[in-house]
């Protein structure tokens, strides 16, 4: 598999929004047409997209199926998607309604026994873990939960290789200082992860500004980059991101 772009849509009440490094009080609203942005990127030559319940983030319980299922039947895109996943039963209604790929984020920090077991019942190609990460004082990269709001008290460093000796393929990870900031992905980051767990695939998320990032972050040897605000905002055009993503 070659790398991949993944536009991505943030939903809150059935808006499209992006938040300032995960703060829900820092909330830019793009409109209520998820499924025709969806249909736009398809269009415009996407295989994949991300897809992100963020009401479901905060108080758990997964709210977009209608929409994910729209997206799946009309588009032809896969939907990487996730967003309040508690259960086994949320994601086999996740991939039932049409889902490729079920992201678990602070499931995966706070039981990470209760994943390792849906990736063995579900096949690594279906789950993407997402450890999104804020880095201490100390320099050890915190593994925050609860839609960001609070921290888990394991670190990235010590979660990851559990991971990785259960069979895990695709990883998530956003440095969240950098989320909807525009500041550019952290490529040290990657790096880092790259040498910890070099057979599994790492998405590039936060700070990706143009297409210049997404070709680093190809270059850094991402498996993939999720584009969030820059494409929203047209200071990135998914054409040129795709056009990134392809190896010279």
């Amino acid at each position: 598999m070659g790398f991949i772009v993944y536009p991505a849509l943030d939903i809150r009440g059935g808006r499209v929004v992006r938040l300032a490094q995960g703060d829900y009080a820092r909330e830019t609203q793009y409109g209520d047409d998820p499924l025709p942005r969806a249909s736009a990127f398809a269009a415009t030559g996407a295989h994949w997209m991300h897809l992100v319940d963020l009401d479901a983030a905060k108080a758990g319980g997964y709210t977009l199926l209608s929409l994910l299922g729209d997206i799946a039947r009309t588009t032809g895109l896969q939907v990487q998607t996730g967003g309040g996943v508690r259960s086994r039963e949320d994601v086999a209604r996740m991939l039932d309604a049409g889902a490729a790929r079920v992201v678990v984020g602070s499931l995966a920090v706070r039981e990470p026994e209760t994943v390792i077991e849906w990736l063995s019942e579900f096949g690594g190609g279906r789950i993407t873990v997402a450890l999104d990460t804020r880095q201490d004082a100390e320099g050890a990269w915190q593994l925050p939960v609860h839609g960001w709001t609070e921290d888990a008290g394991v670190t990235l460093d010590a979660l990851l290789p559990r991971y990785v000796a259960a069979g895990l393929r695709h990883l998530l990870c956003t440095d969240i200082a950098r989320d909807g900031m525009l500041s550019g992905p952290n490529l040290e980051l990657y790096a880092h992860l790259r040498a910890l767990a070099p057979a599994v695939d790492v998405q590039a998320s936060g700070g990706v500004r143009d297409a210049a990032d997404v070709r680093a972050a190809r270059q850094a040897g991402c498996a993939g980059a999720v584009l969030g605000r820059a494409l929203l905002e047209g200071r990135l055009s998914l054409h040129d991101a795709l056009a990134e993503a392809q190896p010279c």
